[in-house]
């Protein structure tokens, strides 16, 4: 989910569930609560009403108590009078939050509020036996106690004038409703905390967990540490962030594995050159020693202890010069110069130098061309020209029959000219064909003088073949012989 999309989310909820939420709890609990009310209060019809409507409330609260005093005022006053009669009015109006005052004349008969005198005698309204009064009238007096009073004036007995007064106390009134409202408030209450606790989860999943795992997979790769995963795979801005991260880690780690072995591979490079250096160094000082030790005492031994001296200085300086082109090939930068090649006089050039090398070295070299005379190729003739001295020079490295071959067939196979070298060498394992062209791979692993090399000749002609957009491949067969294929693109003109 999107972050966006998120906030938007968070936002509705914020503004939407404890409204909801809130809505139900009141509608729920006040069905329940008001319906305690009608019962406690005794109230009639739509008990919302009596919450918005705090004096209708506490008329209703007393209307029966009243309507039944008046009718015992006007029918029986002299109950009135009666001490039993009066206390037991004035505990069901205790029940009520309410007490009961007589008074005939000036002069209080009864008290029903424990003789506080909270109400004093000045608060009470005078005498009017004409007003019409009810049990829906009263009026609200202010003091040390807030109360409401109902008024019935009616004659005793004797003729003398008497009021009774219901007075309802406004501090202990309606505890049951405020309960309700109490109730209500911590529901809300309870409501918010509920919504704010789940978005907390629901962002702190969503958000803050990852970003605490980026922070921890951050302080691992500060540490040089690696080996590990993030695995959060949601489709949000923190997931795109989680994955752009996870693949960094993996390419730093590649690009650490990859300088672990270019350096590993360094040390082999320099290993093998030691190694194959040493020989003709050890041949070139020996021979040397022996010219100047007068062991060559003839023009003959002379002449041989020179040109010996001469081939192994030239095996240093191939050695040398595939170093050089090694390091240029581990950052991409051999110098090429393409040109369009006629392949018959190209490869005509390249058997007629190579065959006077074979032929010293007693190897007999066949060459036939199946391609046409005018067909030609895109090439750098001087790196193809390395390509084909690099192959040539492995077999003849490899071979150990008293008569050995080496063939070179040319081939037109569709858009490519196709190249075959083959030799009647000891031929290479099916175990270690597939990795002859690998940088420092050998099949000899004795790494004895005659069969020496700095090991990266072929992953240099691989190299060579593919950035002149051809494919190079090999078959061989112990004790039979090799034979090395590549390709070359042919050269087509573009015509509009």
């Amino acid at each position: 989910m999107k972050l966006r999309t998120r906030l938007i989310i968070s936002f509705c909820i914020i503004i939407f569930v404890p409204v909801l939420l809130a809505v139900a709890t009141i509608w729920g609990f006040g069905q329940y609560q008001m319906k305690a009310v009608r019962q406690i209060y005794n109230i009639d019809g739509n008990a919302y009403d009596y919450f918005v409507n705090s004096f209708k409330v506490l008329s209703h609260f007393t209307k029966s108590d009243y309507e039944q005093l008046q009718d015992v005022a006007k029918d029986e006053p002299e109950k009135l009078e009666d001490r039993m009669y009066l206390d037991g009015a004035n505990q069901r109006l205790a029940e009520k939050y309410s007490y009961l005052i007589v008074r005939k004349g000036q002069d209080l008969l009864y008290n029903g509020d424990n003789g506080s005198n909270t109400i004093l005698e000045g608060d009470l309204p005078e005498y009017d036996n004409d007003a019409i009064q009810s049990a829906a009238s009263g009026f609200y007096i202010e003091g040390e106690e807030q109360a409401l009073i109902k008024q019935i004036d009616f004659t005793f007995r004797d003729g003398g004038d008497g009021s009774v007064f219901i007075v309802t106390s406004m501090k202990r009134i309606l505890p049951d409703i405020k309960g309700v409202l109490l109730d209500l408030m911590v529901s809300i209450l309870l409501i918010l905390v509920f919504t704010a606790g789940m978005l907390t989860v629901w962002i702190y999943q969503g958000i803050i967990n990852p970003i605490r795992k980026l922070e921890v997979a951050a302080q691992n790769i500060k540490a040089g540490n690696l080996d590990f995963t993030i695995d959060i795979y949601g489709k949000d801005e923190i997931g795109e962030l989680c994955r752009n991260f996870e693949e960094m880690r993996f390419r730093l780690k590649e690009s650490e594995e990859e300088k672990v072995a270019g350096e590993k591979e360094n040390k082999v490079l320099i290993s093998n050159i030691s190694h194959d250096l040493k020989t003709p160094i050890t041949a070139i000082k020996g021979y040397v020693e022996g010219i100047m030790d007068g062991v060559a005492d003839t023009p003959e031994k002379q002449d041989k202890y020179i040109r010996t001296i001469y081939n192994k200085a030239n095996e240093m300086d191939m050695l040398i010069n595939e170093l050089t082109l090694y390091s240029k090939i581990d950052t991409n930068r051999i110098p090429y110069n393409f040109n369009r090649i006629n392949v018959a006089d190209y490869f005509d050039d390249c058997v007629e130098e190579v065959g006077l090398d074979l032929d010293a070295k007693n190897i007999k070299l066949t060459y036939i061309n199946y391609a046409d005379k005018d067909v030609l190729i895109i090439a750098d003739p001087e790196q193809l020209r390395r390509v084909i001295n690099n192959i040539i020079g492995n077999s003849v490295k490899y071979l150990d029959k008293e008569q050995g071959f080496i063939s070179l067939r040319i081939r037109d196979v569709g858009d490519f000219i196709q190249v075959e070298i083959e030799d009647n060498g000891r031929g290479i394992a099916a175990k270690d064909l597939p990795f002859i062209f690998d940088r420092f791979y050998r099949t000899d692993s004795s790494r004895n003088s005659a069969t020496g090399g700095s090991g990266i000749g072929l992953s240099i002609v691989k190299k060579i073949i593919e950035d002149h957009g051809g494919k190079i491949w090999a078959n061989s067969k112990e004790e039979t012989g090799t034979i090395m294929y590549f390709v070359i693109r042919k050269y087509q003109e573009v015509i509009n």
